[in-house]
């Protein structure tokens, strides 16, 4: 077990030099979460915390027009419409580092879609995971949306797909929407392709819940009458599960 512990199930792969480094994913949601969530609401705090940030390799503003996708840069002297774009300078530095084969391959930071306002932003990596695993890549958990664009979500065969990671967002404004360095753009989390592909389910009635399935409702559902019980039991309790001391 502790070689597989060793073995890295993801490995991001820079490319465009400026882009920041992934962050492990904050279990207060980059300070987001309300503070009693976080120590007391163990489900919000683990799925805030799973997975990684990638950020925008550098600060850029979108807008849609109504008919038009527009953008504009840190440092640019105008905006820019948007079909297909590259990083100020990437292409040439791509063309300089890949071997000739793949020199006419450098992926776009933006990518206009067909669907009005919808817009792919690269990070500036490439993602592998270890075989069966796959990454769904959607907005940061937790945090509030930027009221200008929604996330899609998206499940990439990263053990075989070996390409741009990416986000797709929808605009719903003319106004201008900000992306920063600084602040997640969006959040990946590693799936093992046996939790999304031919998973079963069955649906049953209240009357063929056993015996050992109402104790443990009750456990869950039962008001708290130990005034010595402290809270946020249940989250330390699967904390305490996670690391393996019940065992």
């Amino acid at each position: 077990m502790s070689d597989l512990a060793e073995i890295p199930i993801c490995r991001f792969y820079r490319l465009i030099p400026a882009a920041p480094p992934p962050q492990p994913a904050d279990r207060s949601a980059d300070g987001m979460l309300p503070t009693r969530a976080y120590r007391y609401c163990e489900a919000a705090a683990s799925a805030s915390g799973y997975g990684w940030y990638f950020y925008p390799p550098l600060n850029f503003t979108l807008a849609w027009t109504g008919k038009d996708t527009i953008w504009t840069y840190e440092g640019a002297e105008a905006s820019y419409p948007v079909r297909s774009v590259q990083y100020p300078g990437f292409r040439d530095f791509f063309e300089n580092e890949a071997p000739a084969t793949a020199r006419a391959l450098a992926p776009p930071l933006l990518t206009l879609s067909r669907e009005p306002g919808v817009v792919q932003i690269w990070s500036g990596y490439v993602a592998r995971t270890a075989p069966g695993w796959a990454l769904l890549s959607r907005g940061p958990v937790n945090i509030p949306v930027n009221q200008g664009c929604d996330y899609f979500e998206g499940i990439v065969e990263s053990d075989t797909w070996f390409g741009p990671l990416f986000t797709n967002v929808r605009l719903t404004t003319n106004a201008p929407v900000e992306f920063h360095k600084n602040r997640p753009l969006f959040q990946v989390q590693p799936l093992l392709r046996q939790c999304y592909k031919n998973v079963s389910a069955e649906v049953l009635e209240i009357g063929e819940l056993g015996t050992a399935d109402w104790q443990r409702f009750e456990e869950t559902m039962m008001p708290n009458t130990d005034d010595m019980r402290r809270l946020g039991h249940y989250a330390v309790a699967t904390r305490r599960r996670l690391r393996g001391d019940d065992q």
